[in-house]
């Protein structure tokens, strides 16, 4: 519970729909005592604003009163927006303002509701408003598994304070939060949507996520079940509250933690505005990377992200992601008389690692991003796959030898240099190439059976099969790279084997 000096929370919501103007006398100091009907958040509606100043006041709610205090001025641009939420926002405690923002708050999404210029504070959150595994009442925590992660104990403060209501202290954040079938992470999708994906490594992943959902689920249950309020809770619930937390939640030196309204800035690549944790300070804050005109949407970086994460963990996708990425498994044949030797130095590649994105890759499973120059070093190839492939072609005991004698001579890692002999380079990596290939058709196929639009869609639908058009078209994108890469790079080598052999001819 958020601690009753900050009166959680000085949030003023409008429910656009009813064709009606708000006018500043609707808002002049007044206190509604809890004799009277209570002033609450689901009550404030209204309507068409069109530029004018809402008068000074906020609201701050506890008991099930309300009270509007003469403390601050608010400033509204004109929005025609039927049937959208916005909240303006300007937290005080006493006369010290911790939140500072300057923003509208539409659908999910942060407009600017007045000029904002680079180095301004948009957003500042204590940290004792913030949501962390701390707020889990003694009660549950004292029953619950020691095997309970943090991301599940966070998923259970947010049923419990929604199962509040509006005695909850951060009822009017959590309320704000999406529900089941306002959410298109893949965990969502229905097997049909899925099997759209399922040339994408975020097929699995997903399966592997529900899976983990549904473990962690059925751990907490009988810890639930001890609560009269908490048993009804489904798995749906908590597969909506723990998407909300790996979704929205950011890692900061005190842990993972939820920062309310911070994580309804939306996701731009390209922006360098990140939360900043300030310990001594004691809050977090972002701060605006460029100025924003009033209506100009107020964006936030969540990371280098692949649209196959974006999708899993966020329930979105850009049109055009420079950070997508491939994931391509090679594997040694079963029927290679030197499978035992190769699987024996295989372990001198690069050990098994997370992705750069937190996806569990196998030993034989390799990242591929973008290749940018197709003619430059081949950036975006991982030297570990190179040297699987001129691997894979060796076809004796004596060139899998050169190959580990090389490695102890330098750095250890195997079969990280072009091979001396430019002809089993060649035969490598175009092994390489003509895998590639194979995927690139794999995925041109899966894109073009894609159903196409038609009205009889949902709009759930529709927007899926978006989100499933922009993930396989941009990691066929980095395969495509990677493969005109491969041709030139073979291409090199094949001229350079010709020239010698020519040149030994004359000899």
């Amino acid at each position: 519970m958020v601690n009753d000096a900050w009166h959680w929370c000085n949030v003023l919501v409008f429910r656009l729909g009813d064709q009606a103007s708000l006018h500043p006398a609707d808002l002049k100091t007044r206190r509604v005592d809890n004799d009277d009907a209570p002033l609450r958040f689901s009550d404030l509606k209204a309507f068409a604003v069109s530029g004018v100043n809402i008068g000074y006041g906020y609201i701050s709610t506890w008991d099930g009163g309300a009270v509007c205090y003469d403390t601050c001025f608010f400033r509204v641009i004109k929005y025609q927006l039927a049937l959208l939420n916005i909240a303006l926002t300007l937290v005080l405690k006493e006369s010290e303002a911790l939140i500072v923002s300057s923003f509208i708050f539409v659908d999910w999404s942060l407009f600017a509701s007045e000029n904002i210029r680079t180095g301004d504070c948009i957003l500042k959150v204590p940290y004792s408003v913030e949501i962390t595994p701390d707020n889990l009442l003694p009660k549950i925590r004292a029953i619950l598994s020691d095997k309970i992660g943090t991301v599940s104990k966070l998923a259970i403060i947010l049923l419990v304070e929604r199962k509040m209501g509006q005695s909850s202290g951060w009822a009017p954040y959590i309320c704000c939060l999406p529900q089941h079938g306002e959410i298109h992470s893949t965990i969502f999708w229905s097997e049909y949507e899925l099997n759209m994906i399922c040339q994408s490594s975020v097929y699995q992943e997903t399966v592997n996520q529900k899976a983990k959902i549904e473990k962690d689920f059925a751990a907490v249950v009988p810890a639930l079940q001890q609560f009269p309020d908490l048993e009804s809770i489904t798995l749906q619930d908590f597969m909506c509250a723990y998407f909300s937390v790996t979704s929205r939640a950011w890692e900061s030196t005190k842990g993972l933690s939820l920062i309310p309204f911070t994580d309804f800035m939306n996701h731009d690549g390209g922006s360098k505005s990140i939360v900043l944790f300030d310990d001594d300070k004691m809050f977090s804050e972002v701060i605006a990377d460029r100025n924003y005109a009033p209506g100009e949407e107020v964006l936030i970086n969540y990371g280098k992200f692949p649209n196959a994460m974006l999708l899993l963990d966020f329930g979105f996708t850009l049109p055009y992601n420079i950070h997508d990425q491939v994931q391509i498994q090679l594997s040694i044949p079963h029927d290679d008389n030197l499978r035992e030797m190769k699987l024996e130095l295989l372990q001198h590649l690069t050990p098994k690692i997370k992705d750069a994105v937190g996806f569990n890759c196998p030993e034989d499973t390799f990242i591929i991003k973008e290749v940018r120059s197709p003619r430059g070093k081949g950036k975006g190839l991982p030297q570990a796959l190179r040297a699987f492939a001129r691997l894979l072609c060796c076809n004796s005991s004596q060139e899998l030898s050169d190959l580990a004698l090389e490695a102890a001579q330098i750095d250890g890692r195997l079969a990280r240099r072009p091979l001396k002999d430019s002809r089993r380079e060649f035969k490598a990596h175009k092994m390489l190439s003509s895998h590639i290939t194979q995927l690139m058709h794999k995925y041109d196929t899966a894109i073009k059976s894609l159903p196409l639009n038609s009205p009889s869609m949902s709009n759930t639908f529709t927007l899926r099969r978006q989100m499933a058009h922009d993930l396989l078209t941009g990691e066929l994108r980095v395969l495509k790279s990677a493969s005109m890469w491969l041709n030139n790079y073979c291409a090199a080598l094949k001229s350079t084997s010709n020239c010698w052999s020519q040149w030994k001819n004359r000899i």
